[in-house]
């Protein structure tokens, strides 16, 4: 159709997650990113946001939520994760994730994001490894391509500590108080909603409707 060819022609909107891998809603709210980018034409970027910040750097045992089973989340992170096609067991641990934002950041800077993004999702949810842990990580890197020994050597000098904090502080100064939030194009809003929000949100920016924009 000409309106799909008038898309695809111009220029790419930028869609920011703002996220952490230990929020289960950020992974089914990525599904809602996924069914985007096949519609539009997209490029997404990622912004860390420390959910729990006070986490030890060895991390924490998880303990079991009521409702949970050994293979399944609760409801309604079970029910949600099922419709989005995804596998989410109940972690064993929650990991301290700063070198996992950090790693995800310089996959970012490879051009690597969404691979990156979308491996680490799995390893903690399907797999149940700790993302807090440097061979862990350097599993990721190295199944999505990346210079696993390069990423481990910026981990070690923290090069992109500042980024990330950088990115934490820019959520919070814009209000942002839950994840995952998203920015399509100029229009932002919070929560893993149902993918009408997401086309909803995709086709007011395109039609030049800003009543919710924000400067960013």
């Amino acid at each position: 159709k000409d309106s799909d060819r008038l898309i695809t022609n111009c220029d790419p909107v930028k869609v920011v997650v703002w996220y952490d891998y230990i929020w289960p809603w950020c992974y089914v709210g990525l599904e809602r990113v996924d069914k985007l980018g096949q519609e539009h034409n997209i490029t997404v970027e990622g912004r860390a946001y420390l959910l729990r910040p006070d986490t030890p750097k060895e991390g924490l045992l998880r303990q079991p939520r009521s409702g949970e089973t050994v293979d399944e989340l609760s409801e309604p992170f079970r029910s949600n994760a099922k419709e989005a096609n995804l596998i989410m067991r109940p972690p064993r641990v929650t990991p301290n994730t700063n070198y996992i934002l950090e790693a995800t950041e310089y996959a970012q800077q490879q051009g690597k994001f969404l691979e990156f993004h979308h491996a680490a999702y799995k390893t903690y949810w399907e797999d149940g490894e700790d993302l807090g842990d440097l061979t862990v990580i350097k599993s990721i890197a190295e199944r999505v391509l990346l210079d696993s020994d390069e990423l481990l050597h910026s981990l070690e000098n923290h090069s992109y500590s500042q980024t990330v904090m950088a990115q934490y502080q820019q959520a919070l100064e814009y209000g942002i108080k839950g994840i995952p939030t998203f920015l399509v194009g100029n229009l932002m809003f919070t929560g893993a909603h149902p993918y009408e929000i997401f086309e909803s949100a995709m086709s007011k920016f395109l039609s030049g409707s800003d009543d919710t924009a924000v400067a960013w």
